[in-house]
Formats: C-alpha cells, structure tokens, sequence
C-alpha cells in the first residue's frame, strides 16, 4: 500500500451512506472536500466529533466544503446516529474497511494494555481538483473543528 501524500490524488471509494445511496468519493468533483474518519457511533468523543462538525456545517457549506464521516458502523446504525444528534451531513459505512486501508486509518490501538485493531480518528481535506490537501491524524477534538475550517478557508 502507497502512503498517502500531500498534493497527490485522494483515493476514490464508493460507500453506502446514512443517505440511503452510495456515495463516491468523486462525486463530489469541483468541491472542497472533509473526510473525517472515526471509529464509532454513539460513543461520547466520536459524538462529540460529530456534532462539532454539524455545528460548524453553516461555515463549511459558505466556503465551499462538503464534510462527510466515515466509520466501519453499518448504515442502520449509521441512521440512528445522524437522527438522534440532527447530524445534517452523510455517514459512511465502511464495513470491509475499503476506505479506511486506504486512508491507512485501520491501525492497531492499545487501551488499558489491551491491543486491538480499530480505526485511528482522523480527518483529511481534499481540494477542489480532488487532491489531498491536509491531513489531521490522531485528532483530539478541542479545536480541530476550527483548524479544520481555517484550512478550508485557506483553500480560496
């Protein structure tokens, strides 16, 4: 597998979505894109992740973003989650982990001693011309949000 580079193409995948259609990476063509990847819904710091995107959606929308979450959760969960929250952007359900390896975001984790495989919460821009153009790893949530959106901001 090819590590992923700064101004190289943002790999495509095509996911079922919280939408009821599955959604391409390429579909969205001509606009800024913020994959954000988290490995669980329904859990208090991927919740709140989620909804700090979904507070921050008006400014992502005004300068030209598409934000879209994925998690190896099935689309039903996916649906209960985006309802309970009002979570006004699509969910991806990434079951046989097709974005996550190819994002490099399914990586052995360790809580409490215990190591097992999970995914590694992180987010990625993609440019307008569908080429990566930042990339948060290991994200803790006080004040990503905000980075996220000053560097789409950037991107004008």
């Amino acid at each position: 597998m090819s590590l992923l580079q700064i101004g190289q193409p943002a790999p495509d995948f095509k996911l079922p979505a919280s939408t009821g259609k599955s959604i391409s990476l390429s579909q969205f063509a001509g606009k800024k894109v913020v994959l954000f990847f988290y490995p669980q819904d329904m859990t208090p710091t991927c919740t709140a992740e989620a909804c700090e995107f979904r507070d921050g959606i008006g400014k992502f929308r005004r300068h030209g973003a598409v934000v879209l979450g994925i998690s190896p959760d099935p689309v039903n969960r996916h649906l209960k989650f985006a309802e309970q929250y009002g979570l006004p952007y699509p969910l991806l359900a990434d079951e046989e982990l097709e974005a996550c390896k190819l994002y490099d975001v399914w990586k052995l984790k360790k809580l409490y001693g215990r190591e097992y495989m999970g995914v590694q919460r992180s987010t990625f821009l993609i440019d307008r011309e569908g080429k990566l153009a930042r990339e948060w790893r290991n994200v803790r949530i006080k004040g990503h949000v905000e980075a996220v959106l000053a560097a789409v901001k950037g991107l004008e």
